[in-house]
């Protein structure tokens, strides 16, 4: 694939001094960042104005689960423009109701009501609304090492730094250490003993928050940006036990674990488990139009059959976003692009990775399945100790800041946080593409083992 246009660095320069003019930035100190000038994207590629292609590893953020420009769901989305571009909410239209239908058809269990928001943190946002007012009970657990959102709760229910210029400690919020082996906190030596001192330390937990002051335990099926944290087998059943136990509701996170990312429409099935709520977002379109929702079970759906459900969005079920999501699914449907996550990351990425990490001194463990992978960067594979510190700027980052520089000048657009790099291709990437990344990779770890011990 080549780029769509004639490299025009005139042109990006004038996008690049818009974007620095008037453009405030997320997550970043305005005047230290150089964002790059995009020109086009089509499948796992995107290029900028001076012809530079680059093999996008990172799926937008983690969302682009159909890659970009894929036809039918433009296509969609241009006949819905056509037909009705938008409309209320409080009205039926039939591609929102199509959109929910298609939704709850894959969902586990019984999570059959569909709530519609903008995105992933106003799922969660409205998802703990929903166990707060079913229970008639305030406080929420969430586990370190997780993401929910930047949204107000969402916000102080997340588990890493992000959260702190923000947390106000007084939302209700609980947190606790939820298992990973790698870097127990429990200091366990196989995934049953993570398991179960995991739990038993919830279960501490709760015992000692007052069970009846709890509505809710949230937790990312497979934690993401914290590190795509497999959890040990029993765990996911264990909590939902614990929750049945004290009358907590149980909500999983899918925002960004959902939707075929790890080779099943939701992370839940490789655990056998099912919640009470839901969250999702991302790949739920592709990420083509804003959109995000709650799956919500029979039980916490009748608490709001004759008792009205206080919240609400402008745009919720926006006929745009809805009409992506139905043509998204659709494409995955008769693509296999579930299936083909499943194969990829069996028989190519995950292999892959494993082999790397054999032959690099940088690479303390590789974890995940289908398109969901993290390489856990170290200085040293005996010590563990992380190739950066926790949270590390500046200096301190500089190992990560050029592993990350050395992927992109291999062509390769990597995901990085703290001391990992994620592999997170779109879930319909091809074998070559991802030999590709690899092959990318594999240069980029060279320079990650100049700074190990």
């Amino acid at each position: 694939m080549t780029p769509h246009v004639v490299p025009d660095p005139q042109a990006g320069a004038a996008v690049k001094a818009a974007d620095r003019a008037h453009v405030f930035h997320s997550w970043s100190a305005q005047g230290l960042i150089d964002p790059l000038a995009v020109a086009g994207a089509e499948g796992s590629y995107f290029w900028d104005y001076d012809g530079n292609r680059y093999l996008d590893f990172t799926s937008g953020l983690v969302y682009t689960n159909i890659g970009y420009q894929h036809p039918k769901v433009v296509a969609a989305i241009q006949e819905q423009a056509a037909k009705l571009a938008t409309f209320a909410p409080a009205f039926a239209v039939d591609v929102r109701s199509e959109a929910a239908r298609l939704i709850a058809e894959r969902t586990p269990g019984d999570l059959d009501k569909i709530f519609f928001t903008n995105g992933g943190a106003e799922a969660v946002e409205n998802a703990v609304r929903m166990a707060r007012l079913h229970t008639g009970r305030h406080k929420v657990l969430s586990a370190f090492r997780s993401y929910h959102g930047a949204t107000s709760t969402a916000i102080n229910l997340t588990g890493d730094p992000r959260r702190w210029a923000s947390d106000t400690g007084s939302a209700g919020v609980v947190r606790f250490w939820a298992p990973f082996l790698y870097r127990s906190p429990f200091y366990a030596e196989t995934e049953q003993q993570e398991c179960e001192r995991a739990l038993a330390h919830l279960e501490d937990t709760i015992a000692f928050e007052g069970p009846g002051t709890i509505a809710a335990i949230i937790l990312e099926t497979i934690p993401g940006t914290a590190g795509i944290m497999t959890p040990p087998p029993g765990y996911l059943t264990g909590v939902r036990e614990i929750c049945d136990k004290y009358g907590i509701v149980f909500v999983l996170d899918e925002v960004m674990a959902g939707f075929g990312r790890t080779g099943k429409w939701f992370a839940a099935e490789h655990f056998d488990v099912v919640p009470d709520l839901m969250t999702f977002a991302k790949g739920v379109n592709s990420g083509y139009v804003p959109l995000g929702g709650v799956a919500i079970s029979e039980r916490i759906a009748a608490t709001f059959e004759t008792r009205p459900y206080p919240g609400g969005l402008t745009y919720s079920g926006h006929p745009l976003a809805c009409a992506a999501a139905v043509a998204t699914i659709q494409v995955m449907e008769d693509e296999k692009v579930v299936e083909n996550a499943a194969r990829i990351g069996e028989t190519v990425l995950g292999p892959g990775l494993r082999e790397l990490a054999e032959r690099h001194p940088s690479v303390g463990e590789v974890r995940g399945t289908g398109v969901f992978w993290a390489l856990d960067l170290v200085r040293n594979k005996e010590t563990r100790e992380p190739l950066v510190p926790y949270n590390a700027s500046g200096e301190a980052n500089a190992p990560m800041a050029a592993f990350g520089a050395a992927a992109k000048k291999n062509g390769l657009w990597p995901f990085v946080n703290m001391n990992r790099t994620h592999a997170v291709p779109a879930c319909n990437v091809t074998d070559d593409e991802v030999k590709e990344g690899l092959a990318a990779l594999d240069a980029a770890l060279t320079v990650a083992d100049e700074h190990t011990v």
